[in-house]
């Protein structure tokens, strides 16, 4: 595989969206094929996923039901849309990726991260992003920035002691994988958040060459 996998994560409401479609623009001005996706989804398949997930009438599912079906639609996007990218030598953007689950569901659902993983390891096999940005942000902050622009889904409805424990999570994962996590307060511009992660890209790409 010769492209490059870029992941964006935080918790809700930190500006993701926001920060992959500039990504997206800078690195095509360069003169790279970016593809940008999104998790749950990135495919027909993995957005009915994603419906069943966040539709707040199912608030019957179990833990082990939305583990599952996070890994369910991982794993379409990765055959469909990643790996082919990446052997095509593009550079895939995509708006969350394993780290989600490991901590919206190992930490926040307290399913255990050794466990998240193993599932996941039958969706994504040895694929593990090239750098992860995490867009820090209290979510109390987040969720105040959630509000106000749509109505909340089933995970973003949950009580606020869930979404603590999701930025708590978030806090764990980067300092144990501080060689691929880049942590960014997403209080910050959005310009100065920007500039930080173009800059943490084109350190990636001098790296390797490109």
């Amino acid at each position: 595989m010769s492209g490059l996998f870029i992941t964006i994560e935080g918790t809700d409401g930190a500006g993701k969206t926001t920060q992959i479609k500039l990504l997206e623009k800078y690195l095509s001005d360069k003169g790279f094929k970016v593809v940008c996706t999104r998790e749950p989804g990135g495919t027909p398949i993995s957005e009915k996923i994603r419906e069943i997930i966040i539709d707040k009438n199912n608030s019957e599912m179990t833990d082990m039901t939305e583990a599952l079906l996070y890994a369910a639609a991982r794993a379409q996007h990765v055959s469909e849309v990643i790996l082919p990218a990446l052997k095509e030598g593009d550079i895939v953007i995509s708006d969350r990726f394993v780290d989600s689950s490991v901590v919206y569901q190992g930490f926040a659902r307290s399913m255990g991260e050794r466990l998240i993983k193993n599932i996941n390891k039958y969706a994504v096999g040895d694929l593990e992003p090239d750098i992860t940005f995490l867009l820090k942000l209290k979510p109390e902050d987040g969720l105040a920035r959630k509000r106000a622009q749509t109505e909340l889904d089933r995970l973003e409805a949950e009580k606020f002691s869930f979404h603590q424990r999701v930025y708590d999570g978030y806090v764990r994962l980067s300092k144990r994988c501080k060689s691929r996590i880049t942590v960014i307060d997403a209080l910050k511009t959005v310009d100065e958040i920007h500039n930080e992660i173009t800059e943490g890209i084109n350190n990636l790409l001098e790296k390797n060459g490109i």
